[in-house]
């Protein structure tokens, strides 16, 4: 019997037109994100807030170094964690390692108070963990479709959604409770929902049949074919699924100007992210301790009535699909939707209780983790949009829409260097309105937008299948190294604000971005020749 998608039987059971196991994936990944992004948004707060306050006092340079050797290490772990998975663990054994790690890892943050030990080993943890879980969790996304057609873009698309769905969780709830709670809290708190993702795709393997074994099951499962024949059409039919990306024959001249054209994109997504990741450092710490946080009377009661609107409605679409995949799965896989079911209870108690704790008081002081909930919140109102847009005559080119990104991007730190121009030099603390920060977050995720279509999309589209991982790698080095150097630049806050303003450390990332993105623009004509046709 032919399957229409890969994986097994019970696999074909459709929740939205697409396969039961693309939904498993979307919420093992969506609560991954939810831990990870949790984390990120509490790190530097924790690292910079005072010891009387539960932190460790960190000058804001150091937390900023330290913050930007996470986030860019997170980057380079996963090209180790695709070459474990493709030569022993396989893809299905690495994404339940990776979370286990990173289960430990948070564990071991929530210790913190017993000894730094605990929080540096923590760390350690987290970064393995992310390279063995997140390149082989997508991998096994695009095994379930047997073609790449618009319904594995779909697909994609759907699991896309699911990582903005757990990182707007985790950001919200995990930066409330380690804000207002303790530090060691919401450190946990993104711990649990790690473990309970585990568990809940761990016991629902089965469903994707043979996708993602290791190697050595793979063998003994091409050994125990009773027809060699058989066995040997199978593999025929998946070397060519994956070369149907493979480009007609062309000259290893145009070849090699798609690789100088991967090469620019590599380059210039430096600058992007490096901006970008301000998000989690400088941007947090502008939060903190220079915007006006407090909201009173009626624009408090808006303010709560805004923040329950945003949450509720993404919990209850999310818990509707959740009941879509319990209807066709769970007299199969009940453990494992036991698992995610458990999930959904402990998230819906805790949004309740947070939306009702703050309904009680007068006054409101808003996180300043909240502002980078509003990347997500802000893709999720926008992506329809851009995905018309893409599809219509007006969709630019892939270096225009990059250019535009790069300006968008420059536009937001412009909106932020305006509102901290009134911030006397060398201040440590001020009260600039909330306006600027969340002006500034549209903007980005704005420019987001305008990226992510073309960042690992183009990678895939221009490579040589022979050299795909290789590609992918040198992408993956390119964002290790923005990251790096945006935590490293954003560590010369307090030097640059006291020297200058703070005014001209947000300028800094306003014209390179901008500058970087009108330099992309003039080269887009010679990009486009050079990509021979990919679009």
């Amino acid at each position: 019997m032919e399957f229409k998608f890969g994986g097994s039987e019970y696999n074909q059971r459709t929740v939205l037109g697409h396969p039961s196991g693309l939904f498993v994936l979307f919420f093992t990944e969506m609560w991954e994100r939810f831990s990870y992004y949790g984390m990120r948004a509490l790190l530097v707060l924790f690292l910079t807030a005072s010891i009387m306050n539960e932190g460790w006092g960190w000058p804001r340079e150091d937390a900023l170094l330290l913050y930007g050797w996470y986030t860019g290490l997170v980057y380079v772990t996963p090209i180790l964690g695709g070459l474990i998975a493709d030569k022993l663990l396989g893809y299905r054994n690495a994404v339940v390692w990776g979370a286990l790690l990173m289960t430990l890892g948070h564990g071991s943050m929530a210790l913190e108070g017993f000894t730094d030990v605990f929080f540096y080993l923590g760390l350690a943890l987290l970064i393995i963990g992310n390279g063995l879980f997140k390149p082989n969790i997508s991998s096994i996304v695009g095994q379930l479709y047997k073609s790449n057609d618009k319904e594995k873009d779909a697909g994609y698309t759907i699991f896309y959604m699911g990582i903005n769905a757990g990182a707007f969780l985790g950001i919200l709830l995990c930066g409330y409770i380690g804000e207002k709670i303790g530090w060691h809290y919401g450190f946990g708190l993104a711990g649990i929902f790690m473990f309970l993702g585990m568990l809940q795709f761990y016991f629902a393997q089965k469903l994707f049949g043979k996708i993602g074994i290791s190697p050595k099951e793979m063998d003994k499962y091409v050994d125990s074919r009773t027809l060699k024949g058989e066995a040997q059409e199978e593999s025929g039919k998946i070397l060519q699924d994956d070369n149907v990306n493979e480009p007609e024959a062309i000259s290893p001249a145009a070849q090699k100007d798609r690789l100088f054209v991967i090469g620019v994109f590599a380059f210039f997504t430096i600058f992007f992210w490096w901006a970008f990741e301000q998000a989690g450092g400088s941007m947090t710490i502008f939060a903190a301790d220079y915007t006006d946080r407090v909201v009173a009377g009626d624009s408090a009661l808006i303010f709560k009535i805004i923040n329950t609107v945003i949450t509720v409605i993404p919990m209850l679409v999310i818990t509707w699909v959740l009941l879509l995949l319990f209807k066709q799965i769970y007299k199969f896989y009940a453990l494992s939707n036991f698992f995610l079911g458990l999930s959904f209870v402990v998230i819906w108690a805790i949004v309740i209780w947070m939306l009702y704790r703050e309904f009680q008081a007068e006054a409101t002081e808003v996180p300043a983790s909240w502002f980078s909930v509003l990347n997500s919140l802000f893709i999720i109102l926008f992506a329809p949009l851009f995905s018309k847009i893409w599809e219509s005559k007006y969709n630019p080119s892939g270096p225009v829409k990059f250019a535009i990104g790069l300006i968008l991007l420059g536009i937001g730190f412009a909106a932020l260097a305006y509102g901290a121009s009134g911030i006397p030099a060398g201040a440590e603390a001020a009260s600039v309105s909330m306006i600027w920060l969340v002006l500034a977050y549209l903007l980005h995720t704005l420019g987001e937008l305008c990226v992510s279509p073309v960042g690992l999309s183009y990678v895939s589209k221009l490579s040589p299948t022979r050299l795909v991982g290789l590609m992918f790698g040198i992408w993956f080095m390119a964002n290790f190294v923005a990251n790096l150097l945006g935590g490293w630049t954003g560590s010369y806050i307090d030097y640059i604000s006291e020297t200058y303003s703070m005014a001209t450390f947000f300028l800094i990332f306003t014209l390179v971005p901008i500058g970087a993105g009108i330099v992309m623009l003039l080269m887009s004509k010679l990009l486009v020749k050079k990509m021979h046709g990919i679009r």
